[in-house]
């Protein structure tokens, strides 16, 4: 951000991809108050076209988007593709999850009348969006929202607002009013803006839990105002009873360093049985040194590329480096690969002894290793966290999955599969600090309408019988 103007950068080479003014808050909301009536009014049958138009732009444009995603994040172009994908499905997983949600009932009642159950929109509604997956989180919120007869107003992270100008293009391609799409380019102050406008009838948040718990307390007053957040977590993943050594590994570097490592989902803390700690973490040391960290277009594709810019591989360092200086001790050391550019290699360490070990989301390729010499023990390490989002066992004992997924405080708790890569046909969301209830992908339909009970009959017919006066 230079001045008045948004200027994005490519953070694998520094190169100058974008650059644009700063948007009008009040100016975007107004649009979009003036516009979202019209759309509401429609019938669901025309929204579900449009929305189906939508998704078909996307697939015509999908290797410009592809090259963009992996162009302005870093990652590799094999994982923008994926992204690209789940844009796409999510047309349809929305209007299926519309029709279970949100479909409207029928009940019988007594004396001929009838109970009907409907949904109605907010209004207009804001977006936020991260950087991590910047076409596809801020999309689960946006799709679903259009659905239900909103109006959105989406502000991409100023990291990111190349793909989230793209992302809107696409909608207005389809067809979907200019009006009740908005895309609002700005920095944290517009943000804050935006959040806190009066004509807003609500907040749709993907980010740190940092910001989401400012948002929270703001809203704190405004009842009347839906707010949805997803946030992040300091995410646990346990290795017990799991000869298949191989395996375990993989499950563990997926988990942590995919996408770099900048997933709310990746695993953030390793939890092993003492008595195996040695050969598991010999596997997947082993395996986390074979991986490529390269730029998007590499050959051969990398398995990661950077962190999204320089500030927060300098900050993932020196988080590392002061898990050091309280006592932890390292296994693999992050590493800068290129000189002024945010390539990271992934950096283990093990923070056993740490007597404070920091309740915080290191947002990268760092993994924190944990030892336990019970199941107990491991249960009562992987929910010493105020967050919540997501948890994983791998283990060949039913019946420890079974104590796990009763006793693990999270979201998204899995068994023998990664802590990350959930899918969109299912609830997406955490407690404590990762979440306010408001679980979005196949839950997202019920933050965006609200239900509205009628009790009707065609004709009125009513008398009273007690306590009254005789004449």
């Amino acid at each position: 951000m230079a001045g008045t103007e948004i200027i994005s950068t490519e953070p694998a080479t520094g190169a100058i991809l974008w650059r644009r003014e700063i948007g009008d808050v009040d100016a975007e909301v107004a649009l979009a108050r003036a516009s979202w009536a019209a759309w509401a009014a429609q019938s669901l049958a025309f929204r579900i076209e449009a929305l189906r138009r939508f998704g078909n732009v996307v697939r015509a444009r999908a290797d410009a988007f592809t090259d963009l995603i992996a162009r302005e994040t870093g990652k590799p172009l094999w994982e923008a593709r994926t992204e690209v994908e789940s844009v796409i499905a999510k047309v349809d997983i929305s209007v299926s999850a519309y029709a279970e949600r949100t479909a409207q009932r029928r009940i019988d009642a007594p004396m001929g009348s009838r109970m009907a159950v409907r949904h109605k929109p907010h209004g207009v509604l804001a977006v936020l969006g991260p950087y991590n997956f910047p076409a596809h989180l801020p999309n689960g919120h946006i799709v679903p929202a259009l659905l239900a007869g909103n109006a959105v107003i989406f502000k991409p992270s100023e990291k990111t607002p190349a793909v989230g100008v793209f992302l809107v293009e696409c909608f207005h391609a389809a067809g979907v009013p200019e009006g009740c799409i908005r895309v609002l380019i700005g920095g944290p102050a517009e943000g804050k803006a935006l959040a806190e406008h009066p004509d807003i009838d609500g907040l749709l948040f993907t980010g740190s839990a940092r910001t989401g718990l400012l948002l929270n307390r703001a809203f704190a007053n405004r009842p009347e105002k839906i707010l949805a957040l997803e946030m992040g977590g300091n995410n646990p993943i346990i290795v017990w009873e799991s000869p298949d050594l191989h395996s375990t590994a993989a499950l563990i570097v997926q988990s942590a360093f995919t996408t770099a490592g900048q997933r709310c989902t990746a695993a953030r803390r390793l939890i092993v049985d003492d008595r195996v700690y040695d050969q598991v973490i010999e596997q997947v040391n082993k395996l986390t040194g074979k991986l490529i960290v390269g730029e998007p277009h590499a050959t051969p594709a990398p398995f990661m590329g950077c962190v999204i810019d320089n500030e927060s591989a300098d900050q993932l360092t020196e988080s590392f480096l002061e898990l050091m200086m309280r006592g932890g001790r390292p296994i693999r050391h992050p590493e800068r690969l290129v000189e002024g550019r945010p390539f990271l290699t992934p950096g283990l360490i093990d923070t056993t002894e740490l007597k404070d070990r920091p309740d915080i989301e290191l947002f990268g390729p760092i993994l924190q290793v944990i030892r336990a010499k019970t199941f107990d023990e491991a249960i009562a390490e992987a929910n010493n966290t105020r967050y919540g989002l997501s948890a994983s066992l791998i283990s060949q004992n039913p019946a420890l999955y079974d104590r796990f997924w009763a006793n693990a405080r999270a979201g998204i708790v899995n068994w023998n599969k990664p802590t990350n890569g959930a899918s969109s046909s299912a609830p997406f969301g955490g407690i404590g600090w990762s979440g306010n209830h408001r679980p979005s992908a196949y839950y997202a339909a019920d933050y965006c309408a609200y239900p509205v009970v009628s009790n009707e009959a065609d004709q009125a017919r009513a008398s009273i019988g007690v306590g009254l006066r005789d004449g």
